[in-house]
C-alpha cells in the first residue's frame, strides 16, 4: 500500500509538472519509478534473518543423530580395546575345599593364586596349606609357597591370540575413527548440496516476486495511460497476460521453496535429540557466483590419497589382516611350552633361596604337541593370504574409482565456471537490450509485445543463472566429498 501511494503522488506531480512533456516520457518515468521502488522493497525483505552456511553445518556436526552415531562408532572401538586389553589383566584365583566323614578330617585343601600375564608366557605364583587323613600323594602337606614361570617355545613365541587381538583393536579403533569421517563426509555432502537448493529456490522465489511485482505496477501505469488516451487497450491487455504469467511462476517458485525447506529440515535437531522445522523468517545466504582460484586437479588427488578416510580405512583392514596372518602361521608350529616352579616352604617363595636349594627344590615339566598332517592350520593360513589378497585388490578398485569420481566432478565443476562465465556476459546483453527496449517503447517505436519478449530472455538467463549457481555448488562440494575431505 505504501508503494501505491508513493506512486500515485509521483503521478499527481508528473501530471501537474509536466503537460508540456510527450506522453512517452511521462510513461518512462512511471516504469522507472516502479523498478526502482520493488527494488527497495527486496532490499527490506533481505534483512530478514539470515541463516549462514557455517552455523547451518556446525549444527549439524553438533546435533544430528547421524553425525552421533558415527561418534559412537569410535567409542565402541575404544571399548573394543579396552575389552582387549583385559586379557593381560592379573588374576587372583582361590581354590579351597574341605572334607570331613564319621569323625574323620579326610583333606584339607587352602591353594590363593595370583596370575600375572606377560607379553610372552605367564607368572603363578602362590601359598598352599594342605592336610588330612586322605590327602592326594602329590600334594604337599603343610604350608607352602611356589613362584612359576611358564613360556611358549614354537607357537605362540612371537604372537598369540590374546596380543593378535590386542593389535587388531588398537587398529580397529583407528579405523573406526576412518568410519566415523567417511560417514561425516557422506552426512556433509547432503547438507551442503540441500542447503543450496534451498538457497536457489528461495532466489528463483525472489526473482518471479520481484517481476511480478513490476508487472503489476505497469499494468497499473498503462490502465492510467490507457484512461488518459496515451495507451492503446490491448497494452493494458497484454501486461495483464505477462502478469499472469509471473503470477504462476511465482506460485510454482514458493511451492518449490517451501518444499526446498522442509527438505533443510530434516537436517535441523536439537541436543535432546528432537527435530524442528525452519523458522517462516529464516532465508539463506545469497546464491553468487564468483569465479575464484579453484584447487588444481593434481593437488586434491594427492590431497585424497592422504587424507581421505575410506581410503585410510583400507590400510587399517590390510594391517588387521596381516596381523591374523602371522596368528594363523603360528598354528603350523609345534606346540611346545615349558613350565618350571619354584618350591618353599612356609609362605615365603623366594626365602633361602640359592643355587643348592633351586636344585632340590622345584617342580617342572614340558608340553610338546602337532598334528601329523598340519591340514587345518595350512588350510587357515591360505584363507589368512587369500584375505589379504582379495582386501589388496578391493582397495586398489576403490583407489581407482575414487580418482574418476574427483575427475569427473572436477570436469563439471570446471565446465559450470566456464559456463557461469559466460552467463554472465549474456545477461548484460540482455539487459541492455531490454532496456533500449523499453526506451523505444515509451517513444513510441516498439509494442509492449517485444517488451515482454526481451523481459522474458531476462528472466530465462537469470533462472538459468540460478541453476547454474546450484550445479556450481553441487560440482564444488562433490569434488570435496569423492575426495574424502569434508569434515
Amino acid at each position: 500500500m505504501k508503494l501505491q501511494k508513493m506512486i500515485d503522488r509521483f503521478l499527481i506531480h508528473t501530471n501537474n509538472n509536466t503537460q508540456k512533456q510527450p506522453n512517452g516520457y511521462k510513461l518512462w518515468l512511471m516504469l522507472m519509478l516502479s523498478v526502482l521502488f520493488v527494488g527497495k522493497m527486496f532490499s527490506q525483505t533481505a534483512k530478514q534473518n539470515v541463516y549462514a552456511l557455517d552455523s547451518f553445518i556446525a549444527q549439524i556436526k553438533k546435533y544430528h543423530p547421524i553425525a552421533k552415531q558415527a561418534d559412537i562408532q569410535v567409542d565402541k572401538a575404544a571399548a573394543e580395546l579396552l575389552l582387549a586389553r583385559g586379557s593381560f589383566d592379573p588374576t587372583i584365583a582361590l581354590d579351597a575345599s574341605r572334607k570331613t566323614f564319621d569323625g574323620k578330617n579326610y583333606y584339607y585343601y587352602t591353594n590363593p593364586e595370583l596370575g600375572v600375564p606377560l607379553p610372552v608366557g605367564n607368572i603363578k605364583t602362590g601359598i598352599e596349606n594342605n592336610g588330612g587323613d586322605y590327602i592326594t600323594p602329590d600334594v604337599t602337606k603343610g604350608k607352602t609357597s611356589y613362584l612359576g614361570l611358564e613360556i611358549p617355545l614354537a607357537k605362540g613365541l612371537l604372537i598369540d591370540k590374546r596380543r593378535a587381538v590386542l593389535q587388531q583393536a588398537k587398529l580397529y579403533r583407528n579405523q573406526s575413527e576412518q568410519e566415523r569421517l567417511t560417514i561425516l563426509n557422506n552426512l556433509l555432502f547432503d547438507a551442503y548440496t540441500t542447503y543450496w537448493q534451498w538457497a536457489g529456490s528461495f532466489q528463483q522465489y525472489k526473482l518471479f516476486s520481484q517481476f511480478t511485482e513490476i508487472a503489476s505496477n505497469r499494468l497499473r501505469l498503462l490502465r492510467i495511460a490507457y484512461n488518459n488516451g496515451d495507451r492503446a487497450m490491448m497494452d493494458t491487455v497484454e501486461a495483464f497476460t505477462q502478469l499472469q504469467n509471473y503470477q504462476l511462476m511465482q506460485s510454482d517458485a514458493m511451492l518449490r521453496w517451501n518444499n526446498a525447506k522442509l527438505e533443510l529440515s530434516n537436517f535441523l535437531w536439537l541436543n535432546n535429540d528432537s527435530s524442528y522445522f525452519l523458522p517462516e523468517n529464516y532465508i539463506p545466504e545469497t546464491l553468487q557466483f564468483s569465479a575464484t582460484n579453484a584447487q588444481q586437479l593434481e593437488d586434491i588427488l594427492a590431497k585424497s590419497a592422504e587424507q581421505n578416510p575410506l581410503l585410510k580405512a583400507y590400510d587399517f583392514k590390510l594391517n588387521s589382516l596381516e596381523v591374523e596372518r602371522k596368528l594363523k602361521f603360528q598354528s603350523l608350529l609345534p606346540y611346545v611350552s615349558l613350565k618350571a616352579n619354584l618350591l618353599n616352604k612356609d609362605y615365603y617363595a623366594l626365602k633361602n633361596v640359592s643355587t643348592n636349594f633351586i636344585q632340590n627344590n622345584y617342580k617342572w615339566g614340558i608340553d610338546f604337541k602337532i598334528p601329523i598332517f598340519l591340514r587345518e592350520a595350512r588350510g587357515d593360513y591360505k584363507k589368512a593370504q587369500l584375505k589379504i589378497k582379495e582386501t589388496s585388490l578391493e582397495f586398489i578398485n576403490k583407489k581407482q574409482q575414487t580418482n574418476t569420481k574427483i575427475r569427473s566432478y572436477y570436469n563439471d565443476f570446471s565446465a559450470l565456471t566456464q559456463q557461469l562465465l559466460i552467463a554472465q556476459t549474456m545477461y548484460a546483453n540482455y539487459q541492455a537490450l531490454l532496456k533500449n527496449e523499453e526506451l523505444k517503447f515509451t517513444q513510441g517505436e516498439s509494442s509492449l509485445f517485444l517488451v515482454n519478449s526481451r523481459e522474458n530472455k531476462v528472466i530465462e538467463l537469470l533462472q538459468k543463472q540460478i541453476e547454474l549457481n546450484i550445479k556450481y555448488y553441487k560440482a564444488k562440494y562433490a569434488v570435496e566429498w569423492a575426495a574424502g575431505l569434508l569434515k
